[in-house]
């Protein structure tokens, strides 16, 4: 199982579960990740949420080797996982009611990235690191990101991340106010596991409200996801990212031609 859902006492705890591979998205863990978030979505019974993962990363990414496998197949279709896995999962899990909690260790990068942003209080430890990555294989963004870093950052430091494809620190992400508290890598999941409890204990409408309240002060998101699908639509066909993709893999240093 690439990830797993328990419900505990009015808590839902998903558990991203590839740890081999540092928790990178192939088909397998996004339908199943998705399957998750929705069978929350729906169960009235849940109160909060604890997003987590095991192993030392929190996910980085789409599985660049499934994605290679799918441009030599067809890159007209490559991209198609944006519309049928990442803009249904990202909507659904921004979509749940009640509160959110994620716990990052380690990496989150990219798709991973925008799934972090996605709940509403995010707990890192301190050598969490955040990236964008997608520039770096000749790509846009997707999974949210475009939306998500210009709420909250506003579109200079945004335009930083996603066009520089820099990491951040946790310490970095704490003063933009990207996630709610920093504390010892090892206290990542407990932290964040006790102020979902709390969540799961406390008044859920008022939560549910908050939220609403919250969501309504930023606007568009189906709107940032159908470009973001169009754009990576688009990128996915270009020499760039297959070129990029390939020197990836064969960890070499990619060289672009702007094509």
């Amino acid at each position: 199982m690439t990830a797993r859902l328990e419900i505990n006492d009015n808590l839902a705890i998903i558990t991203l579960a590839r740890p081999g591979a540092h928790n990178a998205l192939n088909r397998e863990l996004k339908e199943a990740f998705l399957q998750a978030v929705q069978s929350v979505a729906k169960d009235d019974a849940v109160r909060a949420v604890l997003l987590t993962a095991e192993g030392k990363n929190f996910c980085v990414g789409q599985d660049l080797a499934e994605h290679v496998d799918a441009l030599r197949r067809d890159p007209s279709t490559a991209m198609n996982t944006v519309a049928e896995h990442y803009n249904p999962l990202i909507a659904a899990l921004a979509g749940i009611e009640v509160p959110v909690v994620v716990a990052i260790p380690g990496a989150c990068v990219g798709a991973g990235f925008g799934i972090a942003l996605a709940g509403d209080i995010r707990v890192a430890g301190e050598k969490t690191t955040f990236a964008t990555a997608f520039t770096g294989i000749g790509l846009g963004s997707d999974s949210g990101l475009s939306h998500a870093l210009v709420a909250a950052l506003g579109p200079s430091r945004a335009a930083g991340l996603m066009l520089l494809g820099e990491r951040i620190t946790a310490a970095q992400a704490l003063e933009w106010g990207l996630v709610h508290k920093v504390v010892a890598d090892a206290e990542v999941v407990d932290t964040a596991h006790t102020l979902a409890r709390q969540l799961a204990a406390g008044p859920t409408e008022a939560y549910r409200e908050v939220k609403k309240l919250i969501a309504a002060s930023n606007t568009g998101l189906a709107e940032a996801l159908e470009r973001e699908r169009a754009s990576q639509q688009h990128l996915g066909q270009t020499h760039d990212h297959r070129a990029a993709v390939d020197a990836f893999l064969a960890k070499e240093k990619p060289v672009f031609s702007g094509s």
